[in-house]
């Protein structure tokens, strides 16, 4: 059974994506505190970032448990393939 590659994440990619996401919710973040507008504007963007990004998390999370389920199946679908294979003869005659 010929078990497909797994892409493997480097450690720099890990950390560039955490400075990433850091940086951009700090400058958010930043921008609303500094906005000239009252105190109900700031608390209703700051409510609206934190929905898009536990949003964002949520939906990466979703994403990548349909491709880690598909990839189960695939798998299981080839052991099942392999085995009829291994077990067929094709040279056996019912009699």
């Amino acid at each position: 059974m010929n078990k497909p590659i797994q892409p493997i994440q480097t450690a720099a990619f890990y950390i560039q994506s955490i400075l990433s996401f850091g940086l951009s919710l700090s400058a958010v973040a930043i921008g609303v505190a500094y906005l000239p507008v009252s105190g109900w504007i700031r608390a209703f963007l700051t409510v609206g970032v934190l929905y898009v990004v536990t949003s964002a998390f949520t939906l990466a999370k979703v994403v990548r448990d349909r491709q880690e389920f598909s990839a189960v199946t695939t798998r299981v679908d080839q052991a099942r393939l392999d085995k009829l294979l291994a077990e067929h003869d094709p040279f056996k005659v019912d009699a």
